[in-house]
C-alpha cells in the first residue's frame, strides 16, 4: 500500500534544518532544492503546506529556519 505523508509545516522546517546541517543544502539555496529529498509523490503535499504558510519555491532555505544557535569555537 501506497501511503502519502501529510506534512506539516513543523515538520518541514525540521527537514530543512536536518538537510542543512548535514551539508547537503545551502541556507541560501531555493526551497525549491528540497524537493531532491523529498519523495515524489508526497511533494505535492509538501508544496501545498508551504503555500497554506506562505512560502514560495524560489523563497530561501534560510526562511525555514527559525532561529539558529551556534557553539562559540
Amino acid at each position: 500500500m501506497d501511503i502519502a505523508v501529510r506534512y506539516d509545516i513543523e515538520v518541514i522546517k525540521e527537514e530543512a534544518r536536518q538537510l542543512v546541517q548535514k551539508g547537503l543544502v545551502n541556507r541560501q539555496q531555493p526551497i525549491f532544492t528540497l524537493s531532491k529529498y523529498i519523495p515524489d509523490h508526497d511533494w505535492v503535499y509538501f508544496e501545498l503546506e508551504l503555500e497554506k504558510n506562505e512560502f514560495l519555491l524560489r523563497d530561501r532555505i534560510i526562511d525555514l529556519l527559525d532561529h539558529e544557535y551556534w557553539e562559540d569555537d
